[in-house]
């Protein structure tokens, strides 16, 4: 298992960064508070073909992996794109699977989005693209149905992100039953593995904004970041965002593998795991904290400033919790990935119906 980028990547991340850097990054995010999209942005991504880079070519798309996708979305996380590029995605592979994705989903021109949560009967709650999505995939006990209907109304949130509620009655059935729920259910797993690079390329960020703060601000003569106390809260952010950017490149390697039918291992005891599902879980806690602390700790050094909106960091610090909370609470997302490992059907069908409460 080679997790290093390859030379096309090297390039996928070259290209998109240098996209990020000049379409998109903090003034753009905050002109784009608090709906959380930047629809000139998304135009001119549009015209990269990043919205269906991740469909097979078979089905009209580029053919990029889950690893290619991971990198795309570390640049996105680490400029706070107000783009919805990681539900769009994941959504138009999803349809691709199902032979349902069309040539607007596949350009961008429509927006796709997924419903990760579970229904509440035929609603959809706090789904992530909700405000600006038009069209959406959802699973209904197991029947993978879809939506095209104009965006919902924005619910308001601390990550200024475009959340909303959406109506499922009268959606169409794509497909049904084992097919209908493996499919989804892989999806979602695409979504915590592109999303948990996401919050990699934020806590990177933040690292770099609390570094280049700490040696210019002076105090008493002297910058602040020669002090010891504000070294020890910054030094040990390295290898924690290495750690959980190494779990998202594995969990995309897995789920790259598990699309050609190579089926993962799941051995606790030996300390063998390379199941997908297991990895996109533990990829999404860990950056998830990652990112959280991260930002914590940038904020922290920054002292008042750190709140200032005029400062970039609160706006990581606010898009690394929204993004760590969108699916659910992290706690049961934990005892989910729990389940998981000790393969207890009954324990991850207990974390589900909580997950639905929550």
């Amino acid at each position: 298992m080679d997790l290093n980028l390859t030379e096309d990547q090297e390039t996928i991340r070259d290209v998109f960064a240098a996209f990020f850097d000049r379409e998109t990054g903090p003034e753009r995010a905050r002109a784009a508070e608090p709906f959380g999209f930047d629809s000139d942005a998304w135009d001119r991504l549009k015209e990269t073909g990043a919205p269906g880079m991740g469909v097979p070519e078979a089905a009209g798309g580029a053919g990029a992996s889950l690893a290619d996708l991971v990198v795309v979305a570390t640049e996105a996380g680490a400029r706070i794109a107000p783009l919805p590029l990681i539900d769009h995605q994941v959504t138009a592979r999803l349809l691709a699977t199902v032979g349902a994705c069309d040539a607007n989903v596949l350009s961008g021109a429509t927006i796709a989005g997924l419903v990760v949560r579970p229904m509440d009967g035929e609603i959809a709650r706090t789904v992530p693209t909700g405000s600006v999505a038009n069209f959406l995939i959802a699973l209904v006990d197991d029947r993978l149905v879809a939506t095209n209907a104009p965006p919902g109304n924005h619910l308001p949130n601390h990550g200024c992100l475009p959340l909303a509620h959406r109506d499922f009655a009268g959606a169409a059935v794509l497909t049904e039953g084992a097919e209908a729920v493996a499919a989804h259910r892989r999806a979602v797993d695409e979504w915590r593995t592109l999303t948990a690079a996401t919050l990699v390329g934020i806590a990177r960020e933040a690292l770099v904004l609390g570094v280049e703060y700490v040696k210019h601000r002076a105090q008493f003569g002297r910058p602040v970041g020669s002090f010891q106390a504000i070294q020890h809260l910054l030094a040990d952010l390295p290898g924690l965002i290495d750690g959980a950017h190494l779990l998202t490149a594995k969990a995309a390697w897995a789920g790259d593998r598990s699309s050609v039918g190579i089926l993962g291992i799941l051995d606790v005891d030996a300390n063998d795991v390379t199941d997908f599902a297991a990895l996109a879980a533990m990829a999404l806690v860990a950056a998830g904290e990652a990112a959280t602390v991260a930002t914590d700790r940038s904020l922290h050094v920054h002292g008042g400033y750190g709140f200032s909106e005029e400062y970039d960091i609160q706006l990581y610090y606010r898009r690394a919790r929204g993004l760590s909370y969108l699916l659910d609470d992290p706690a049961r997302e934990c005892r989910r990935l729990f389940s998981i490992l000790l393969n207890d059907p009954d324990g991850l069908h207990k974390s589900s119906q909580e997950a639905g409460q929550h």
